[in-house]
């Protein structure tokens, strides 16, 4: 427990050290008028101790980030309410605000007193270069007595989050072509092996109306089955983000997974404005679970500002999952280290004959790092991906995404490497 003199300001101690010289001398000298101003300098200090108090105040804190999502280098303001929800009134803090360095400094400012139900409205703004998941909070408040002789550290403990989204690209107007199989308006598989009305029924729901009810899947499954809205089938895509971070060199915006995220995340909002159905593979996706269902661009873009190299990150993990979509035809685009061989052997195995798999494949090299071992006489990082019947381009800190994009892209008119 944090004894109570640690609670005295430079100038406490300074009253109470100098309170008890003066008071021993006046006592030694005999000079008791002197002893007297020694025990009033002492107990200065040690009733500020005993006046001031020690509870924290009830005081509801409540933010509003305007955006509520930030991109690099964009300026957030940052409106916190402060509400006395106590029956006393608070006296004058100092309040400072804790945050991320990346978000700019620590504000501080002086919360007045505050009566009964009162509010008090305080802003600051705040800026990152660097995207992520940032915590707002909590708010430390200091308190002294009217003498500067004690302080009283307290906290708010309620927090908020804001996030800054990866930096995204314009990848070009140009339509992008889907795979050969499970293109859009083409039937699935499942359609052509079973026919129309085995995929294209459910289970009647309240509200459904009787004309849509399917009577022969009703007889024959014994509960009442409905048709599902005409709907043509959409193209998906599949977006692999290479987490590992012993293979991935660099640091801070300039890093290669940095490169590799605001890749995906441009890819992402491209593909979504085609007409895709997008899944987001990553070591997060697979531990929640998340991996098989589709995701909005909003939720892509918030997952891939959270994402965060892993020491225990795996390749063939996330190639394993991606093996099921790319049997489905789904279109493949991955973000990749060519760190070793061996991993990058399982990822182009995945590709299946008549599906499209692009790659931006991350040169360490380029990023400052080492290639490691690639074995067999590699002639460079994309040969074991490009033999597979990948379309693949090298990447490095300086190239565009753009640029990368329209190298591998189905709309571009170039070979694949």
């Amino acid at each position: 427990m944090r004894s109570p003199f640690g609670r005295l300001t430079t100038r406490g101690k300074l009253f109470l050290a100098l309170g008890a010289v003066v008071a021993a001398a006046g006592v030694l000298l005999g000079y008791p008028d002197v002893t007297r101003v020694g025990l009033v300098l002492v107990a200065l200090p040690v009733l500020a101790l005993l006046l001031m108090p020690r509870r924290t105040p009830r005081i509801r804190v409540l933010r509003r980030i305007d955006p509520p999502r930030l991109t690099p280098d964009e300026r957030g303001v940052v409106e916190v309410r402060f509400t006395n929800v106590g029956r006393r009134r608070t006296p004058v803090y100092l309040a400072e605000e804790h945050l991320h360095y990346q978000l700019g400094d620590r504000p501080r400012f002086v919360l007045p007193r505050m009566t009964p139900g009162e509010e008090r409205r305080l802003t600051y703004t705040i800026r990152s270069r660097h995207r992520g998941a940032y915590t707002l909070g909590p708010i430390m408040l200091r308190q002294r007595d009217p003498f500067g002789l004690t302080f009283l550290t307290l906290q708010l403990s309620a927090t908020s989050e804001v996030l800054v989204l990866p930096r995204l690209h314009s990848l070009g107007d140009g339509r992008v072509r889907g795979t050969s199989r499970g293109s859009e308006g083409e039937m699935p598989q499942m359609v052509a092996l079973h026919g129309e009305d085995d995929v294209s029924i459910r289970n009647w729901r309240e509200g459904d109306e009787l004309r849509r009810v399917h009577w022969p899947a009703t007889a024959h499954r014994g509960e009442l089955m409905v048709r599902q809205e005409d709907r043509p089938a959409r193209r998906r895509a599949l977006l692999l983000l290479d987490s590992r971070s012993q293979a991935h060199p660099g640091s801070g915006v300039r890093s290669s997974y940095e490169w590799s995220v605001s890749a995906l995340a441009s890819v992402a909002r491209h593909l979504v404005a085609n007409g895709f159905v997008v899944h987001l593979l990553t070591d997060d996706a697979l531990r929640d679970g998340t991996a098989d269902d589709p995701i909005e661009l909003d939720e892509t873009l918030s997952s891939l500002a959270r994402v965060q190299p892993e020491q225990d990150s795996r390749l063939d993990r996330l190639t394993a999952a991606a093996s099921s979509f790319t049997a489905g035809g789904a279109l493949v685009v991955a973000a990749v280290v060519a760190s070793d061989e061996e991993s990058l052997r399982t990822l182009a195995a995945i590709r299946q004959p008549g599906s499209r798999a692009l790659a931006f494949v991350i040169d360490p090299e380029k990023f400052g790092g080492s290639r490691g071992e690639t074995g067999d006489g590699a002639s460079s990082p994309t040969s074991t991906l490009a033999d597979a019947g990948w379309r693949t381009v090298v990447v490095g800190p300086h190239t565009e995404v753009a640029q990368a994009w329209a190298a591998i892209s189905p709309t571009s008119v170039g070979s694949m490497r």
